[in-house]
């Protein structure tokens, strides 16, 4: 007789290779403790139905607890036939406990079974991935508050544009961070959705109570369609989107690092703990830790890809091509993990150079500044942007530093200078000059962490 849950119909042998091709076990066997709760309240949800006694459900919970141990022992025995975690518990159970394992499976299908199990295991490594953003939010916080008087370069097209804060550089990715982490709190709301009771794709026939199911494992409702519910893997297309552009934003931030700490810039230095040297030159070290996160982001929007593609052209509603969703979901839950917290490490134990950054800020960067000054004066600013420019060429010709030009120069190109234009010169005040709310000046960055200290405090 086969030991297959769908092996009735089927008298012939599988391909040894077809076996090793279809079986899931491989992997999804990391959801086994999630797998196992979905069958105990499953159970006592068949005891509710009259399918299950009272005595019999005690005997299958039991049966379960004992896989529990063998699972989180290291002791679980895997066999040949496992095809997959169902599989493998189901039949573990009924060595345990006997023939009363086969009515566990009565109306459920492994259809609504592994989307329930994806939700479950989701749902608490969501849980993780938030604490880890949260972790990371919070350093970008602190590192900006301590370090908030040091200047540097701000810079548009890589090239050195208007001085900033380097505190406002660092919560120009925490702004970042905190958008993924509201997602992640709306995409965990569709995620806690129940399809337990959708059986095969047209519903669970013995009156299951798929609220109290629902209520019982923590799911904040049920899905409303038992073919939609089967066969609907949005919320983990949904999940690696969010992962994608989370990856994106580590991208951006390990690009600014890898660039900052190089010998041309020399703005940073990474920890020993988290760069490398040269197996050939030994003066390098090397930001491997942030050229990888650059690299995981390719390999975490890959994932969303495949993905995507394996969706597209699925007909209702379940197909074995859903057992490729589980790997890139994996793979990205563990690609995020890493990272984030990788990531929290270098930001927390980077040194600043903050006197490099100070001599990087070039008289240049205070062109804006001049054009302002004017427009102060009641000059429209496309005239004075004119006249800074001008400002700007003439410091080229004569070879002086913008910040030298005498007064007359500066009236030759426009009579409404006076002798309080040096007071431009001044990146201090020129940072401070930008108060709005979102800029860089001392107040408004301060506000910033203001602001990011009560999301985090209530969030």
């Amino acid at each position: 007789m086969s030991t297959k849950l769908w092996g009735g119909r089927f008298t012939g042998k599988t391909d040894p290779l077809m076996e090793a091709f279809n079986a899931s076990l491989p992997f999804d066997q990391r959801l086994w403790r999630v797998d196992i709760a979905g069958s105990q309240a499953y159970a006592q949800a068949l005891v509710d139905s009259g399918l299950l006694t009272q005595s019999e459900c005690k005997a299958i919970v039991d049966g379960l607890d004992e896989v529990v141990v063998e699972w989180a022992e290291g002791r679980f025995a895997v066999n040949a036939g496992d095809e997959d975690i169902h599989t493998a518990n189901e039949r573990r159970l009924a060595e345990l406990i006997g023939t009363v394992a086969g009515k566990l499976h009565t109306g459920r299908s492994r259809n609504d079974q592994i989307a329930t199990d994806i939700r479950l295991w989701l749902r608490e490594e969501v849980d993780v991935l938030r604490g880890y953003l949260n972790g990371l939010i919070t350093t970008l916080i602190e590192r900006a508050e301590q370090e908030i008087d040091i200047l540097m370069p701000g810079y548009t097209h890589l090239q050195p544009a208007q001085p900033v804060r380097w505190s406002h550089w660092l919560l120009n990715h925490a702004w970042a961070w905190q958008r993924d982490a509201e997602r992640l709190v709306e995409l965990r709301r569709r995620v806690n959705q129940l399809p337990l009771g959708a059986g095969a794709l047209a519903g669970n026939p013995f009156n299951v109570d798929r609220a109290a199911l629902a209520q019982a494992l923590g799911f904040e409702g049920v899905t409303a369609n038992s073919m939609d519910s089967v066969s609907d893997r949005d919320f983990i297309a949904e999940f690696l989107f969010w992962a994608s552009l989370t990856m994106i934003h580590m991208s951006r931030l390990a690009e600014d690092l890898i660039i900052y700490s190089s010998r041309e810039f020399g703005f940073v230095t990474l920890a020993d703990a988290y760069s490398t040297g040269s197996s050939i030159m030994p003066q390098k070290k090397n930001p491997d830790s942030m050229e990888l996160l650059r690299g995981k982001s390719g390999r975490v929007f890959g994932d969303l890809s495949g993905l995507l593609m394996t969706l597209k052209g699925l007909p209702a509603t379940y197909n074995k091509d859903l057992q490729e969703d589980k790997e890139p979901l994996f793979d990205a839950v563990d690609t995020l993990s890493s990272s984030l917290q990788i990531a929290t490490g270098v930001l927390s134990t980077l040194t600043v150079n903050a006197q490099r950054m100070a001599q990087s800020l070039v008289p240049e960067m205070l062109a804006t500044d001049l054009a302002e000054y004017l427009v102060r004066k009641g000059i429209p600013f496309r005239e004075t942007h004119h006249v800074a420019g001008t400002a700007v060429r003439l410091s080229e010709q004569s070879g002086l530093p913008l910040t030298k030009l005498t007064v007359a120069q500066l009236q030759s190109l426009h009579p409404a200078f006076g002798e309080d234009v040096l007071s431009v010169w001044d990146y201090e005040r020129s940072v401070d000059a930008r108060d709005a709310e979102g800029g860089t000046s001392r107040r408004a960055v301060l506000a910033q962490i203001g602001r990011l200290r009560q999301w985090l405090a209530t969030n």
